[in-house]
């Protein structure tokens, strides 16, 4: 039984390339090893949780029976299913590409779960060439996402693609 205590922290004056590489490394450390995709994937909602700033929600929807299907997140509660191609999620799951939100309110078919979102990030996550789930990070705040976010998001969905899939 493993009954390791982890305790990462992000470096309160990091640059966010040493962030991310912070939350790579984390992320890398917390997962290796462990085959319950649900498992990786409530630790990793925790960790974007932990060391990102300004989320009013952080998570993952699974690819279920060609539809999304809410995974281990941290927020409020949300909505449970997604069709692919509707909403911010589901542009991301049909296309298969990041979708960098600037304001939820201007992206045409948005699902409001939470109100307060104001801007939004979606990874897809692939394995072996099949979406698996998309990664979802919504913001209270305008504009809280960029490109480096962005690419640090990608380069956590490349990591972890075996380990949620």
């Amino acid at each position: 039984m493993d009954r390791t205590m982890y305790d990462f922290s992000p470096t309160a004056t990091a640059d966010k390339a040493t962030l991310y590489d912070d939350l790579l490394s984390a992320a890398d450390a917390l997962t290796a090893g462990e085959p319950d995709p649900v498992a990786n994937m409530a630790n990793l909602a925790a960790l974007l949780w932990q060391f990102l700033p300004d989320l009013n929600w952080a998570g993952f929807y699974r690819m279920v029976d060609g539809e999304l299907v809410l995974g281990p997140f941290q927020g409020k509660p949300a909505c449970i299913r997604i069709p692919v191609g509707q909403g911010v999620c589901g542009a991301a799951a049909a296309s298969r590409e990041t979708q960098l939100v600037a304001d939820v309110h201007a992206f045409p078919g948005h699902i409001a779960c939470d109100a307060a979102s104001a801007s939004e990030l979606v990874v897809p996550v692939v394995q072996d060439g099949a979406l698996v789930g998309v990664i979802d990070l919504d913001s209270p705040r305008p504009a809280r996402f960029d490109a480096e976010d962005a690419a640090g998001i990608e380069r956590l969905a490349t990591l972890i693609a075996g380990r949620v899939g």
